[in-house]
């Protein structure tokens, strides 16, 4: 954690022409959760205690998606005149602030905070004005490059289209992870000019300025080649839920879940998974969903938000839970729907079954108490109650509450 302290400007502003989309860029989800939500998380786990979000484009959009979450601070860019003028835009709000200031991308959903976190130590343990988090790529195209002089020191940041045939050969680049002193910051920012084709104002100059006034600078080759990555296009944010998704996946195996084919599985960031639960083909787990310890989950099912499976739950194939909860050893093994229900202990849901939880209008609960059996092929019309130990005969239509002597006869 910082022993200084550290505030971050996150850059949230702009729009994205090559996604051709109205949502803002940074609302676009990677497996299930905004791209946005991950900076910033990421920024918290690194320690940063104050988290000031610039806006622009649909900006309501954005603060009304993370509506209710504290410590978040919203700084407005009418206009967007650069990552230098996004910055200077967030003075008055950081006035009374005096520390570390890290400033970093909303479109960076994959950055770790271990990585931030090395960021912050390093700018406080060598004390710099500026300390940068740079990557080493195979392909460096499109992305400013790191120029140091012949000992290694930081020289500077020249953007490709700047770039001599020399320079164009470096593969150390700036994915735009920064930490700096704030009084510094802003002190430079007061001398930056938009003296480029853009007219904008960029970050890099307050870099430059600092240099060249003599103040430290450092560069750590500390950033991961997939975190590098921002997103700017469709086919960018579908790799990026790639990587994403390989994380989650890898997190969960190591954990003690079995995930047959992780190709063929698809498990929201916000799921939670017990060990040894065993999760098979072709299933997709969206939101926030709980699932207990020594489960079966699919092939080709389907869990949605505010599902929960206790221990020693069958969720089987072509099932679907929505917003319901299946009591430990409960048993839905095939072709079923199951919506808003809360399911008992031991419980046999037949093949077929569904609840109706929809009249047209509103939507319904319905509650299955333990030990009762719900033959193939039945509806269970909502809102409906059946009691402990009763059994549904197979292709039955159940409109009312049952008790345990109707149960038989239905």
């Amino acid at each position: 954690m910082p022993t200084k302290p550290t505030a971050a400007i996150i850059l949230a502003a702009g729009t994205s022409t090559r996604m051709v989309t109205d949502l803002p860029k940074v609302l676009h989800e990677v497996c299930g959760r905004p791209m946005l939500a991950y900076v910033i998380d990421a920024c918290r786990a690194a320690g940063v205690q104050r988290v000031v979000c610039v806006v622009g484009y649909e900006k309501q959009q954005v603060i009304g998606a993370f509506n209710g979450e504290d410590g978040i601070a919203w700084v407005c860019q009418d206009e967007q005149k650069g990552t230098g003028h996004a910055a200077m835009c967030c003075r008055d709000m950081l006035a009374d602030f005096e520390g570390n200031l890290v400033v970093i991308a909303g479109d960076m959903p994959l950055v770790r905070a271990e990585t931030l976190s090395l960021l912050v130590d390093t700018h406080e343990k060598q004390n710099t004005a500026v300390t940068l988090a740079t990557a080493v790529l195979e392909d460096p195209t499109g992305y400013g490059r790191i120029v140091r002089d012949a000992y290694g020191n930081l020289q500077g940041i020249v953007e490709e289209s700047d770039c001599t045939e020399e320079q164009r050969k470096i593969r150390e680049i700036n994915p735009s992870y920064y930490c700096f002193d704030k009084k510094l910051l802003f002190s430079a920012l007061d001398q930056i000019r938009p003296d480029n084709v853009k007219g904008e104002y960029y970050i890099t100059d307050a870099l430059h300025i600092l240099v060249q006034k003599g103040y430290r600078a450092i560069a750590i080759t500390a950033v991961k080649a997939e975190e590098a990555m921002g997103v700017n296009s469709r086919e960018e944010l579908a790799e990026v839920g790639r990587i994403m998704q390989t994380r989650i996946q890898k997190n969960l195996m190591s954990n003690g879940v079995t995930i047959v084919d992780p190709l063929n599985t698809w498990i929201d960031i916000r799921a939670r998974i017990g060990q040894d639960t065993v999760i098979y083909p072709f299933t997709y787990i969206h939101g926030r969903v709980l699932i207990g310890r020594h489960c079966v989950v699919g092939p080709f099912a389907y869990l949605r938000e505010g599902t929960v499976l206790d221990d020693d739950v069958v969720a089987g194939v072509f099932i679907e839970l929505k917003n319901s909860t299946l009591g430990s050893g409960t048993r839905a093994r095939h072709l079923s729907y199951i919506g808003d229900a809360q399911i008992g202990q031991r419980v046999n849901v037949g093949a077929g079954t569904i609840f109706a939880n929809f009249d047209g209008q509103r939507i319904h609960g319905s509650r299955v108490e333990d030990d009762s059996y719900i033959g193939n092929g039945s509806i269970l019309v909502a809102p409906i109650t059946i009691a402990k130990g009763v059994q549904i005969a197979h292709g039955s239509v159940v409109r009312e509450t049952i008790g345990q002597k109707q149960g038989a006869e239905k």
